[in-house]
């Protein structure tokens, strides 16, 4: 009877064991996404940076814009943060695949855009709209970010378009 016990022990350990540990990681990368809306919130550079590979592949598929690397995302963070006032992301949903590889967020934007940025005018008009993205995971870092958002919501609250 003690040897069926140690065999079952031994069966659930082995079958529970791997998804303990997936769960545990699940969670620590679905809390880099709650961060990497905090981060862009934040108008702080160095708090996006750090959710990010060295060799991140960063994009705005929107504008067809691709930042390769870490220094790339600096850029482009900077200049965001320099163009949006008032810039909020607020995380709608979020989902880590169970394999922790790539994730997917939905999420809102809000913000004035005081200065020109690359393809859009500035109006300083609040603007709200709604966006997704995909990420990719590697080492608990995001490793590639897409970024999908309503351009043409944007251009109509923000007075470019009617």
């Amino acid at each position: 009877m003690h040897r069926k016990k140690l065999v079952l022990a031994t069966i659930l350990a082995l079958t529970l064991g791997p998804s303990v540990a997936l769960g545990a990681d699940v969670q620590a990368l679905e809390h880099v996404l709650e961060q990497w809306a905090a981060a862009w919130s934040s108008n702080d550079v160095e708090k996006v940076l750090p959710l990010f590979t060295d060799n991140v592949v960063y994009e705005d598929v929107t504008f067809g814009a691709v930042n390769n690397g870490k220094k790339a995302l600096r850029d482009f963070a900077t200049t965001t943060f320099a163009a949006f006032q008032d810039m909020k992301v607020e995380l709608k949903s979020r989902i880590v695949a169970s394999d922790g590889k790539s994730g997917a967020m939905e999420w809102t934007w809000r913000g004035r855009q005081t200065k020109d940025f690359p393809g859009l005018p500035a109006t300083n008009k609040a603007f709200e709209v709604r966006g997704v993205t995909i990420v990719e995971f590697v080492d608990g870092q995001i490793s590639r970010n897409s970024d999908y958002w309503d351009l043409g919501t944007y251009m109509k609250q923000v007075g470019v378009t009617k």
